[in-house]
């Protein structure tokens, strides 16, 4: 699945594959737990969190990989050393294998999101 028609997350969630369900159900529990004041919202035929209408955060299911988009380059950059290792494009950090999600990273960089509004790419 690379762009769901799905009208929420609850929806989105039923199509994956149960082989990607429980980390991409996982990620959402961490957005939800960490994002206090942020909205859960289909944007783009995935899951995101908008902060005053502005998606900051998004995941989604990828053909090759689970996707963790994180918009904020002022995050980004706080964390360049802990990224190093990681797969990470211009927008998005990518999880070939779903089992290698690092979920306390995700949870560092959902946390240092929240802390403050910023500018997104």
């Amino acid at each position: 699945m690379v762009q769901s028609n799905a009208t929420d997350v609850d929806a989105y969630l039923a199509e994956v594959s149960d082989d990607r369900k429980v980390v991409l159900t996982r990620l959402r529990e961490l957005c939800r737990a960490e994002l206090t004041g942020f909205t859960e919202v289909m944007a783009y035929g995935m899951p995101a969190y908008e902060r005053d209408g502005v998606a900051e955060i998004a995941i989604a299911s990828q053909k090759q990989y689970i996707s963790f988009y994180l918009m904020r380059s002022d995050v980004r950059d706080a964390f360049a050393e802990r990224l190093a290792g990681q797969d990470v494009g211009k927008g998005c950090l990518r999880f070939r294998k779903p089992e290698r999600v690092d979920l306390e990273l995700v949870r560092d960089l959902l946390r240092a999101t929240a802390a403050a509004p910023g500018q997104v790419c």
